[in-house]
C-alpha cells in the first residue's frame, strides 16, 4: 500500500470512522444524524485550543492592520526594512501572522477524511476498518430523524449550510479597508472580503447538494459551533 494512503487511513480515516460508529452505537435510537452532530461537537471541542489561538491571531491582525499599512507605505521601496519593522510589530503585540491559518491547516485533512467517512462509512464493508473494541452495528441506517437520507444530497440542508457559513463569516474579524483607499491592494482586499462574505456561502450551499447530506449536516453543526465560539470571544474583547 502507498505510504501516504497508509498514513491517511491509520491517522485520519480509521480514527474518525471508529469515533462516529462508536457514538452511533452508544446513542439511544441509533440515529446517524444525531451521531454526526455529537461527533462534530466532539471534534470541535478537541480543536478548541487551536481554534482559539487562530481566532485570537485573526483578531489581533485585524486590529494591527492600520499600523501594517503605515509600515508598508513608509518602507515601500525598502523591502528588507519593511519586513524588519513588520516582525518588530508582531513581536511587540505577541502575534504571528500565520497563526490565523493554523485551524484551516488542521481542518483541511480532517475534513477530507470526514468526507470519506460520510461517503463510504455507511456501507457493509466497514467491519475491516473498525477497532476490536468498537461494536459493529449490523444495520447502519443513514436516516436522520427517520426521514432524511444522509447518504444522498439534500436541498433542505443546503440553505442551512449557506446561512450558517454567512453568519460565521460576518462574525470573523476582518481587516478594515478604507473606502478612500483606491490602491490595487485595497481593491483586491475588498474584493476578497466580498467573495468570502457572499460568494463562499452560496458556493458551499451548491456543493453540499452534490454530496451526501451527512457532510452538509456536519458542516452546519460545525458552523453553529464556530458561531457560538466567535460570539463568546467577541464578548471577551
Amino acid at each position: 500500500m502507498n505510504p501516504f494512503i497508509l498514513f491517511y487511513n491509520t491517522v485520519l480515516y480509521q480514527p474518525l470512522l471508529n469515533g462516529l460508529i462508536l457514538i452511533y452505537s452508544a446513542l439511544p435510537g441509533t440515529d446517524m444524524g444525531v451521531a454526526i452532530i455529537a461527533f462534530t461537537i466532539l471534534i470541535r471541542l478537541l480543536l478548541v485550543p487551536i481554534t482559539q489561538k487562530s481566532l485570537e491571531a485573526q483578531r489581533k491582525m485585524a486590529i494591527l492592520q492600520p499600523k501594517i499599512k503605515e509600515i508598508q507605505e513608509a518602507h515601500k521601496d525598502k523591502k528588507e526594512e519593511q519586513a524588519k519593522k513588520m516582525m518588530e510589530l508582531y513581536k511587540e503585540h505577541k502575534t504571528n501572522p500565520y497563526s490565523g491559518c493554523l485551524f484551516a491547516i488542521v481542518q483541511i485533512p480532517v475534513f477530507i477524511a470526514l468526507f470519506s467517512v460520510f461517503r463510504y462509512g455507511f456501507g457493509d464493508n466497514i467491519s475491516s476498518s473498525l477497532y476490536s473494541f468498537v461494536p459493529y452495528p449490523p444495520n447502519i441506517s443513514p436516516l436522520f430523524l427517520g426521514v432524511m437520507d444522509l447518504s444522498k444530497g439534500s436541498i433542505w440542508l443546503a440553505p442551512l449550510v449557506g446561512i450558517s457559513q454567512y453568519i460565521q463569516t460576518v462574525l470573523m474579524p476582518m481587516p478594515q479597508q478604507s473606502s478612500s483607499d483606491k490602491s490595487f491592494s485595497a481593491d483586491f482586499g475588498r474584493a476578497m472580503q466580498a467573495q468570502t462574505k457572499y460568494i463562499l456561502p452560496v458556493f458551499i450551499s451548491y456543493i453540499s447538494i452534490q454530496f451526501p447530506s451527512a457532510l452538509a449536516l456536519h458542516w452546519t453543526a460545525s458552523n453553529i459551533f464556530a458561531i457560538v465560539q466567535q460570539m463568546i470571544l467577541n464578548r471577551r474583547k
